[in-house]
């Protein structure tokens, strides 16, 4: 295997012991398109003072593995950088064997190989708000998952367009309360993984009949629902990328021009 493609490396870490449990696990899957220097530096910016390992998955290395060093260099102290990059991709998408387009198996993956109990999930062109994981890390205790809300995102200025009031709103509530009993976006999650480990290998299986595939998300949730307690923050920390492509576009343009 070529030397700069390690199946799993500790690309920066701090200083200590890397096998004593850190408190909060973030899994980012990414193709390294230039967004993801935005995406991690949003987790080093957070205001939680806890300690971090952040999981980088490569699905795909669409942009330049050069930049997964650059952007590491700038990491806190209190946070670890672990790269899973095996030169391959798992997903149908690319040439795997895993029918999930978006990651393959990346976050059943990275979710069993995080060296911690909470784990929170952040896409390579979203990014969060400083207090996302403080506010998650105070919601989940004495339950076994937690959820924030999200902000509309314009893809092409990156400014913020209004909260999610339909989508990602949680369960039993919002436009998908009848067909999937709500919904939560990934971004927007923290599990705690020992209660929740039966939940991790949906991450990897679409909804039966999604031509897409990109429907992962929804078994992820419908277990969470049906099988796990949880909790709010109340609090909109995530920030969510609108894709023109993607089937429910032009109905966010609707609710985000009725909202203002």
């Amino acid at each position: 295997m070529a030397a700069d493609r390690p199946v799993v490396q500790s690309l920066v870490h701090p200083e200590g012991d890397l096998q004593k449990p850190f408190d909060i696990a973030v899994v980012i899957p990414t193709v390294i398109r230039p967004s993801l220097r935005r995406t991690v530096h949003s987790v080093f910016d957070q205001s939680f003072q806890g300690r971090v390992q952040i999981l980088i998955g490569v699905d795909k290395a669409i942009g330049d593995r050069s930049i997964l060093a650059e952007i590491c260099a700038a990491r806190p102290e209190r946070m670890a950088v672990t790269i899973f990059d095996p030169g391959y991709s798992t997903s149908v998408r690319h040439g795997g064997l895993h029918l999930a387009r978006d990651g393959g198996v990346l976050r059943t993956v990275l979710s069993y190989l995080a060296n911690a109990r909470m784990i929170a999930y952040l896409d390579d062109d979203n990014w969060w708000a400083e207090n996302h994981l403080f506010s998650l890390y105070q919601a989940i205790r004495g339950v076994d998952w937690a959820f924030g809300l999200r902000w509309y995102v314009d893809p092409e200025t990156s400014q913020p367009l209004c909260i999610d009031e339909w989508e990602s709103v949680g369960p039993d509530r919002g436009v998908f309360a009848k067909r999937f009993g709500g919904f939560v976006d990934p971004n927007s999650l923290m599990i705690e993984k020992s209660k929740c480990e039966p939940v991790l290998r949906w991450w990897s299986i679409p909804l039966k009949g999604d031509d897409k595939a990109m429907s992962a998300d929804r078994n992820v949730f419908g277990a969470l629902r049906k099988n796990h307690t949880h909790a709010a923050t109340g609090q909109a920390t995530a920030y969510y990328c609108l894709d023109p492509e993607d089937g429910m576009h032009r109905r966010r343009e609707q609710w985000i021009s009725g909202a203002g």
